[in-house]
């Protein structure tokens, strides 16, 4: 993601990057998609717990850095049946018009035109947890903090799906409430999450914990493993922010090396030329 975590209210200063999931770009017009893969993990704590579906065939691909790319063209039937089996009979066809619509101003990046089309489908058909999934990425890619967050928790309520709780942690920190975010975190740890979700809390969290003034504590959250050359982005993400408490514990040599492994893997990735000039 560009900013790493640096939401851009306009109201308050956010705390400096962090890497977080969705928090690539929030400008419209520009395309982007929520980060992650649900791929078939099952964490901690899922593997019994009838909420998660992760064997639910084409359902179990349906999000993360997928959903955008799916629901940029036609809905897929796993879309349409969600739809139809929660929605009252009379709603549906104006529902899954208003979600395509909505999904492909999503897909394109213009989410302030995805917004009150969604916005609209969910209060025709608000236990459908697609629409309350793509609403709430949309608001937080708006900087709509609050809202945003209510529809994660909604999302992850219906579905059971711990996906998106590294958003639901960055828009409390946006919203400056430390206390909701250490709740949150001990909540993900208790439920689990597949890989990449996992990365992404612990990016999001272990930022926190520097701007909290806490980088040792900081460090046992996001302190890397074998520094891979074929490592996903969400695995970069956790590498810029280990480099980053790295440098704030004064052990140069270890953000030295993160950075390099990063540049390694994506030469133009953000953020990571003035993280080097911070190197001693």
């Amino acid at each position: 993601m560009a900013d790493h975590g640096k939401n851009n209210r306009s109201k308050k200063p956010r705390p400096k990057q962090s890497g977080s999931a969705g928090n690539r770009d929030r400008r419209d017009d520009r395309k982007s998609g929520p980060r992650g893969d649900r791929g078939g993990y099952r964490g901690k704590g899922q593997d019994n717990d009838s909420r998660y579906r992760d064997n639910r065939g084409e359902k179990a691909q349906r999000t993360g850095l997928h959903l955008s790319e799916q629901l940029g063209g036609d809905l897929p039937r796993w879309v349409r049946d969600e739809v139809q089996r929660v929605t009252s009979k009379d709603r549906r066809e104006a529902t899954l018009e208003l979600l395509a619509s909505g999904a492909h101003a999503f897909a394109a990046g213009k989410y302030r035109q995805a917004s009150p089309m969604l916005k609209e489908a969910k209060n025709l058909s608000p236990r459908t947890a697609t629409i309350r999934e793509l609403l709430g990425l949309t608001l937080y890619r708006l900087g709509d903090w609050e809202d945003a967050l209510r529809e994660m928790r909604t999302y992850r309520r219906l579905e059971g799906d711990t996906t998106h709780m590294a958003v639901e942690v960055d828009c409390l920190r946006a919203l400056e409430r430390p206390a909701d975010v250490r709740k949150t975190w001990k909540l993900y740890r208790s439920l689990g999450g597949r890989p990449n979700a996992d990365a992404e809390m612990r990016v999001v969290y272990g930022a926190f914990l520097l701007d909290e003034g806490q980088p040792r504590d900081a460090w046992a959250i996001v302190k890397p493993g074998r520094l891979v050359k074929d490592a996903e982005e969400w695995i970069l993400r956790q590498w810029f922010v280990a480099a980053r408490v790295a440098i704030e514990l004064g052990d140069g040599a270890t953000a030295r090396q993160l950075v390099k492994a990063i540049e390694a893997r994506d030469a133009g990735f953000p953020g990571i030329s003035e993280l080097s000039d911070q190197i001693s």
